[in-house]
């Protein structure tokens, strides 16, 4: 940082290492910027292998290296391009499971022959792109006309506390934790040493403070590898790790734009797509907040909050034309940034060009692809853990005598777990539209045939789809849920934090853009 911004918070600030505006030698930043990367690989390696499956493209393991390939080099040049012209905060860009339920949805329409043009793999990436596409131009849109920081002035530590609270929180359930046939025993050697380096051996040396996840996942990894390799573990224990994938990988990947095909757009799938599109704007929102309130920054002005949706939008744009499920904020490595007080920039540019060039060697993607899921679940437990943490602490600025201030946000944590859980019941947006009968209840309205009543079911699937998508998003229905109550529930300034969040809220001139540091700065000297 720089030292004229407004803190948050002096404690926040002091645990940090390295500031944002900070740069770290180049070899440690190398090994700090994979730290950061491997704390999101469980997630960025999730998407491309479920999508993967429902198109039914795992039959091609060849191609399945090069979708998974593909998903690391959109997710480098995404994260360089917004940490160098978007919000420059130190996020890493990744692959959205706000997203992964509308593509699962249009995968399933094709690959079911929903639509002309065949029902393989290729005809289901195809139509994903297109709906991504079309879907992030109003992403783009909305980000770089202003309208997403207008949201701003609405949004208070009542708000925006149990948002951030329910993205930690969104993954208590996730499989690599909660499968019934869980190692607890390696994903507690994984979490155990996490919580040994970073907390209790990182005043000992400065490696423990500064690596504690890759040190970890690299010990587990190896105990397990040499367990599967010594047969102590067999093929379905979930600790095993199979190292024969990795050498019947090809070494490099042709990786391009377009490799797929030409993007095909149906109307219904992008109206799908926005939805989950919605949903990520929700949830990038709380990250931008996150980390700005675990490195001690102020509250993100407005601009930097345009600039980070504008940015965010081109990328899924990117992530189209390249073949993969979209691109997002990622909240793993914010949880990093909090156990290792690694808050620079640069070191998660140095870890994006890393990833980036990795990505076309198909060695890394399958070796990656051999970390077991209880090791994974050991570094979800630990990076959503302190999420949780850095959401419930924007609640220092408020009132907690407030009874308005405890319920809003205790009604917005319940329903933001409660609400996902019952979608959870139903497999994708087709079964959920069979459960409410959109269509009984549209043909008793309008009747079947005629052009009217084919626009009315559309609309009609479209509104269905969207409130199943937001609602299986945890922290887009507490926050949506917080944002009205706390908006519309009389209560002072005072009471809501509001007062005190202004004072410490960057100024929009705090906030450079890429416009405003390059051209103008250009323009400025040859005058």
């Amino acid at each position: 940082m720089t030292g004229d911004e407004p803190v948050a918070d002096g404690a926040v600030g002091d645990d940090i290492e390295y500031g944002i505006d900070e740069q770290p030698p180049l070899g440690e930043s190398i090994v700090l910027g994979i730290q950061h990367y491997l704390t999101m690989v469980g997630a960025n390696i999730a998407v491309p292998l479920i999508l993967a499956s429902a198109m039914g493209m795992t039959d091609y393991p060849g191609v399945t290296a090069r979708f998974i390939g593909t998903f690391f080099v959109v997710s480098g040049i995404a994260t360089l391009a917004q940490t160098t012209f978007g919000n420059r905060y130190p996020i890493v860009q990744g692959a959205p499971f706000s997203m992964l339920a509308p593509a699962l949805a249009i995968v399933g329409v094709v690959t079911a022959g929903g639509v002309s043009g065949g029902a393989g793999w290729e005809a289901a990436l195809l139509q994903l792109q297109g709906a991504i596409i079309v879907a992030a131009v109003v992403e783009v849109a909305m980000g770089y006309f202003g309208l997403v920081g207008k949201l701003r002035r609405f949004l208070s530590p009542v708000v925006i506390a149990p948002t951030i609270a329910l993205i930690g929180l969104s993954l208590f359930s996730a499989p690599q934790i909660t499968t019934p046939d869980q190692s607890w025993w390696l994903l507690g050697l994984t979490l155990g040493l996490i919580l040994l380096f970073s907390q209790y051996l990182d005043v000992k040396h400065r490696a423990f403070r500064l690596y504690p996840v890759i040190l970890a996942l690299v010990i587990a990894w190896v105990v397990a590898a040499a367990l599967s390799v010594a047969g102590v573990i067999g093929g379905s224990h979930p600790g095993f790790v199979d190292l024969e994938q990795v050498a019947d990988t090809r070494l490099l990947l042709p990786i391009y734009p377009f490799q797929w095909g030409v993007p095909q757009v149906t109307t219904a799938f992008v109206i799908g797509m926005f939805a989950g599109v919605l949903a990520s704007i929700v949830e990038s929102i709380g990250d931008y907040y996150a980390v700005a309130n675990i490195t001690g920054s102020g509250a993100p002005s407005g601009k930097r909050i345009n600039h980070g949706i504008g940015m965010e939008g081109l990328m899924n744009i990117f992530a189209g034309v390249m073949g993969t499920g979209g691109s997002t904020s990622y909240s793993e490595n914010i949880g990093a940034i909090g156990l290792t007080g690694v808050a620079s920039r640069y070191v998660v540019q140095i870890g994006a060009v890393v990833m980036l060039f990795v990505g076309f060697i198909g060695y890394f993607g399958q070796l990656i692809a051999t970390i077991p899921d209880p090791i994974v679940g050991g570094l979800f437990i630990a990076m959503f853990g302190q999420i949780v943490a850095v959401g419930v602490s924007n609640l220092r600025h408020v009132d907690l005598d407030s009874s308005r201030n405890t319920f809003v946000i205790g009604f917005a944590l319940f329903v933001g777990l409660a609400i996902p859980a019952y979608m959870g019941n139903f497999e994708s947006t087709l079964a959920f539209r069979e459960a409410v009968g959109l269509e009984a209840t549209v043909d008793s309205l309008v009747g079947t045939g005629g052009s009217s009543a084919i626009w009315i079911e559309a609309a009609a699937q479209a509104v269905v789809d969207t409130v199943f998508i937001i609602g299986s998003t945890g922290m887009a229905v507490g926050g949506l849920a917080a944002l009205v109550l706390d908006n519309t529930i009389p209560g002072s300034r005072e009471e809501r934090g509001l007062a005190e969040w202004d004072r410490l809220t960057e100024d929009e001139t705090d906030f450079d853009s890429f416009w405003d540091r390059w051209v103008r700065t250009e323009t400025g000297t040859e005058d």
